[in-house]
């Protein structure tokens, strides 16, 4: 294939979309909205809003360089949207395993849910999600073609 080089291209930018979107959600949903856990809940409130404005800094900050990238080497080139939907899978499954299986579990710096009397359900959703994800990204990386391989127009703008 002449043009997977440029294929590869859209993947790391993708992959950086795909943490900093799962990163975002993260904090959005299960921090601010449901209120289940800190980014660091083994100190006071203070430190775990402060822990949550510097992770969701961070997360809006991969998120917005992933975007700038990806758009740019999209136009650059007529590379197949497989390897970004593929990449995003990737980043955002790859991301909420490390963070439930390290940071949750292995490290113990929050759960999904803090206070729950039984965390079991919440991790197995958690992990599984993510795995889940990560399988798919996987498999639509390996697809000799596809729908989602096919380029986009000559000429066509974002």
């Amino acid at each position: 294939m002449a043009n997977q080089g440029s294929s590869r291209s859209l993947l790391w930018p993708a992959i950086l979309v795909g943490i900093g979107v799962a990163g975002s959600l993260d904090e959005i949903l299960l921090h601010q909205l449901l209120r289940w856990h800190h980014f660091y809940d083994r100190g006071s409130q203070a430190a775990g809003l402060i822990a949550d404005g510097v992770f969701h800094l961070g997360s809006t900050a991969v998120l917005a360089v992933g975007l700038v990238l990806l758009v740019r080497r999209w136009r650059a080139g007529s590379a197949p949207m497989r390897w970004a939907v593929a990449g995003i899978l990737v980043g955002a499954g790859g991301f909420n395993l490390y963070d439930g299986i390290v940071q949750h579990k292995l490290l113990g710096l929050h759960q999904v849910r803090a206070g729950a009397a039984d965390n079991l359900p919440y991790d197995v959703a958690f992990v599984g999600l993510a795995a889940v994800m990560l399988l798919a990204g996987l498999l639509l990386l390996r697809l000799p073609g596809g729908r989602l391989t096919g380029r986009r127009p000559a000429g066509r703008e974002l």
